[in-house]
């Protein structure tokens, strides 16, 4: 997919990876609409893209709730007229601890950010992916493994699943529209700095920090390079499988 006057939407693109997968989308021509809960970011990101010239439209919202979601497509196809990628990157900060010892409305607020919300957002995009037949759906979905982040990790586990489901039922349609993963590797962001500066991160996951010394992390901007070239590569073959960053750079 060229994404040259393509529209895309990005979910948590006030900071971190989607605030770099904002500007390099509208860099390669993109049109694309900003999404989170924080006016200020997201207007942050915006000036970024609008001061090269790019097309971007901000949309306050909450992905966990059904008619905000509902309302965001609308504003996307109200200002664009369609819809050609998604990107599900939207998270919160972590919950980090033992599973015994967590708050357990704060660990389901985590599983419904990083899970409900890409399931709403892929529920209210599809429709018009598949009638236009063409689209691409991007679930960001790294980190299955991690002690001490069960709400993170299951949540996670459960979006790759939901990818590949979502590949074999568009499949089962003869759509041409795509649904994959990527997982973008430990990238310097305000969520991966709190849970390597954080007593319960190092407890349990040291090594984050450690690598954060090491300069063994990847930049949002890599990340974001890397989806381009996921997007650009984009075929059938590719539908409900996960990336790692590393392979599209």
């Amino acid at each position: 997919m060229d994404l040259k006057n393509r529209v895309v939407i990005v979910t948590g693109s006030g900071r971190g990876i989607g605030r770099a997968l904002s500007v390099e989308l509208a860099r390669q021509g993109a049109r694309v609409l900003c999404c989170a809960r924080t006016t200020a970011e997201i207007e942050e990101t915006a000036a970024l893209i609008r001061a090269e010239n790019g097309h971007c439209l901000t949309v306050v919202t909450d992905l966990r709730v059904n008619e905000k979601v509902k309302h965001l497509v609308k504003q996307a196809l109200t200002e664009f007229g369609r819809i050609d990628v998604l990107i599900n990157n939207a998270a919160r900060i972590p919950v980090i601890d033992a599973l015994w010892e967590v708050d357990p409305e704060q660990w389901w607020d985590e599983v419904t950010v990083n899970l409900r919300g890409p399931m709403l957002c892929c529920r209210a995009v599809l429709p018009h992916m598949i009638k236009q037949n063409e689209g691409i759906v991007i679930n960001m979905a790294g980190g299955t493994e991690i002690p001490g982040r069960t709400s993170y990790c299951c949540s996670k586990t459960a979006l790759i699943r939901l990818t590949w489901l979502l590949a074999k039922e568009l499949e089962a349609l003869k759509s041409a529209v795509l649904a994959v993963a990527m997982a973008p590797g430990l990238t310097k962001t305000k969520r991966t700095l709190y849970e390597a500066q954080s007593s319960q991160g190092r407890r349990w996951n040291p090594s984050t920090w450690r690598q954060f010394e090491a300069a063994l992390d990847h930049p949002p901007e890599e990340c974001a390079r890397a989806t381009v070239t996921l997007i650009a590569r984009a075929d059938a073959g590719m539908n409900g499988k996960v990336f790692a960053m590393q392979d599209m750079l």
